[in-house]
């Protein structure tokens, strides 16, 4: 009996590609931009005018945010082959975890559970774990792209049972923890995206693709700006041998 394996995304024909069921020059080209392509390639569905919005908004938050080590390791990494641009992208994205990219799958699986939020906050610091979503390195006492995500959802209608919760867990972190801690753009987006129907999948799927864009930027400017081989001596002389 022949094993058929089928694949939903797309198929290259001599005379066409076909998209998602569209035909990729003739209907899709022109019509859709590329945050609304990326919707159909990823869930199979065009977005809503609100799901295109909000994801346009949430990767436009999170492209870029200075010389972080997955730049920095980007960077180094053009430097030593000049010629590996793809091999440089693949360096930061690897170094881009949840320390650094955000913890928005997992803010997702907090928003998505059932327990209650003071209940939460209190298991969590009890076991001397962090709150997924809150607190940051640098910005407080607020991180202001979380504010805007989280006030544009507001202006625009979509805020729901996830937008309540993420708001609740605030609550609940600045009183086991004794202060306030900032929610990260990490929860907001978390909050958003599921209150507009996306799966936990596709929310941690939008920082990838958005920090791609940041690391193609600075592999940009390290062609004109060369930083690489002058990070890797500060490295070397910020740290002593022992």
């Amino acid at each position: 009996m022949h094993d058929e394996r089928r694949t939903h995304i797309a198929k290259a024909y001599a005379d066409r590609v076909e998209v998602r069921g569209r035909d990729l020059a003739g209907d899709v080209m022109g019509r859709l931009t590329f945050t609304e392509y990326f919707h159909l390639l990823l869930t199979g569905d065009e977005p809503t005018e609100e799901q295109r919005f909000f994801l346009d908004l949430v990767l436009v938050a999170i492209a870029e945010h200075g010389l972080m080590p997955s730049n920095v390791a980007a960077r180094m990494t053009l430097a030593a082959d000049p010629s590996s641009v793809q091999g440089a992208v693949a360096a930061g994205l690897l170094g881009a975890g949840p320390v650094l990219l955000g913890t928005t799958s997992q803010c997702a699986r907090v928003l998505e559970a059932d327990e209650d939020p003071l209940q939460l906050a209190r298991a969590t610091h009890g076991a001397g774990d962090k709150m997924p979503g809150f607190g940051h390195p640098v910005h407080g006492p607020i991180d202001p792209r979380a504010e805007r995500i989280l006030e544009l959802a507001d202006v625009h209608g979509v805020s729901g049972r996830n937008v309540a919760r993420a708001r609740a867990l605030r609550d609940a972190v600045a009183e086991v923890w004794d202060k306030p801690l900032p929610m990260n753009v990490a929860m907001a987006i978390a909050a958003v995206m599921l209150d507009l129907g996306f799966s936990i999948d596709a929310v941690a799927a939008v920082p990838i693709l958005a920090r791609t864009a940041g690391l193609l930027a600075h592999l940009a400017e390290e062609r004109e700006e060369a930083l690489g081989l002058f990070l890797g001596r500060v490295a070397e002389d910020a740290v002593e041998y022992d």
